[in-house]
């Protein structure tokens, strides 16, 4: 994983997603939104599971080859 994820926490909060993948709150939330990238809510926090921050690099890292 990204020296910037937190390698013990299975849910990210945005600050960290935006910081691991150095975009902004404003492309995090797009990217949530149009479900690129998976997140849950526990009350009014969300949360993004940690590998699907890797999935979703992945899949970019593949498209981007293709």
């Amino acid at each position: 994983m990204n020296a910037a994820l937190p390698t013990t926490h299975q849910a990210l909060t945005v600050p960290e997603v935006m910081t691991a993948l150095r975009l902004s709150r404003w492309t995090v939330y797009e990217l949530i939104r149009s479900r690129q990238l998976p997140s849950f809510t526990v009350g009014r926090a969300r949360r993004v599971p940690a590998d699907a921050v890797q999935r979703f690099m992945n899949a970019q890292i593949e498209e981007t080859a293709a």
